[in-house]
């Protein structure tokens, strides 16, 4: 702990690079060019989040962030397979038309 004592600034700078990284993401996640895109822009936005949220318990010497960071790992995770499902059935779907248009 001595460390965040002595040189605040090294965590402030690595929390706004973060802050950063998570923009960028978001405008991925918005501007993809396919889904697949936004897919994994959204997982690398949770997995920022959870680098933040554990810096903050660092940070702030608080070990119930920690507990958080948890269970948004297991949120995230959920959501992302949830996320990679639904544009499989889409994918599947789209190519069960493409075939039946194709035997028209």
């Amino acid at each position: 702990m001595r460390i965040i004592a002595e040189h605040p600034w090294i965590f402030i700078s690595i929390f706004l690079f973060l802050a950063l990284l998570l923009i960028c993401c978001l405008i991925r996640a918005i501007k993809g060019p396919t889904i697949a895109d936004r897919v994994v822009a959204v997982n690398m936005m949770g997995t920022i989040v959870m680098v933040i949220i554990a810096m903050l318990a660092v940070y702030m010497n608080e070990s119930y962030l920690l507990d958080i960071c948890l269970i948004y790992a297991m949120i995230s995770f959920l959501a992302v397979v949830v996320l990679t499902k639904i544009y499989s059935g889409v994918y599947l779907e789209k190519i069960a038309n493409e075939r039946k248009e194709d035997r028209s």
